[in-house]
């Protein structure tokens, strides 16, 4: 993997249409959270889901920020505990449902390549078949993408590729 977290044997990343994605209600698009694990003045912990780091700076500056418990709006992000890997055998089992959860989209989508953003664009558009597709895109041309309403995400990177 690159510093951008895409697969370093593409030139930008891989990603798929919603065909391989399950929707619910009238979503239309892909918002990515980040959760926090807080903390207030008075020691209650809970956690925080927000948009990136700089909407949860924002919300505390501003005080919009209460504790469930006491209300309190003096709130820190609270010191987290890195992940520790698990035992050898669940993390096999855990490559082994990842690798297959890939091989499967990857199978039942179209490879479209470098083309991805303009067939996305098509097929959310009405100008070409609904159908599932993969290929690979810029960081840029995810943003556009989105702020078109044109509902996307990253491919899954292949475990055995992603060390």
């Amino acid at each position: 993997m690159n510093v951008q977290g895409r697969p370093a044997e593409t030139p930008g990343g891989l990603c798929v249409t919603p065909a391989h994605l399950k929707w619910t209600g009238r979503a239309r698009h892909l918002i990515l959270m980040i959760a926090y694990q807080l903390q207030c003045r008075n020691g209650h912990s809970f956690e925080g889901w927000f948009r990136d780091s700089a909407a949860f700076d924002t919300q505390s500056a501003d005080g919009r920020l209460l504790c469930p418990t006491c209300n309190s709006k003096k709130i820190e992000k609270a010191v987290m505990a890195p992940a520790i890997a698990g035992k050898a055998r669940e993390q096999a089992d855990a490559r082994a449902a990842w690798r297959e959860v890939r091989a499967k989209m990857v199978a039942e989508a179209e490879h479209v390549g470098t083309g991805f953003p303009e067939e996305a664009r098509k097929i959310h558009y009405g100008e070409s078949d609904v159908r599932a597709i993969y290929g690979e895109a810029s960081v840029d041309e995810v943003k556009s993408l989105l702020e078109e309403g044109v509902p996307v995400a990253p491919l899954p990177p292949d475990p055995d590729q992603a060390n």
